[in-house]
């Protein structure tokens, strides 16, 4: 997989060629950790459709009145993290793949 890496190799040194791969394989590391972790994060989450319960009548209960506060909405939120520094990681990557910044 990482042989792909070498379709856009800079070829003005050696250092740069270091560089380059250095920098290409941290990137691809970082977005496969981002990417794990949002997958686990959304796994992990509870559905929001209200399934059976809606028969019964919405009635107001303490977790709801605090649902910002709740385990769940720490998980949507690290999830949000997660996906944001995974695109990130993504953007970067592409701007690395730039043969401007190696000539």
């Amino acid at each position: 997989m990482l042989n792909l890496i070498n379709l856009l190799v800079p070829t003005s040194g050696e250092t740069s060629y270091n560089l380059y791969i250095t920098l290409s394989r941290v990137m691809i590391l970082l977005m496969l950790v981002a990417a794990a972790a949002a997958i686990v994060l959304v796994l992990l989450q509870p559905s929001n459709s209200t399934g059976i319960d809606a028969l019964g009548g919405s009635s107001e209960t303490f977790f709801g009145k605090n649902k910002g506060k709740s385990i769940e909405a720490k998980m949507k939120k690290w999830t949000y993290i997660s996906l944001l520094v995974l695109l990130i990681f993504s953007v970067c990557f592409y701007i690395l793949q730039l043969p401007a910044i190696w000539s």
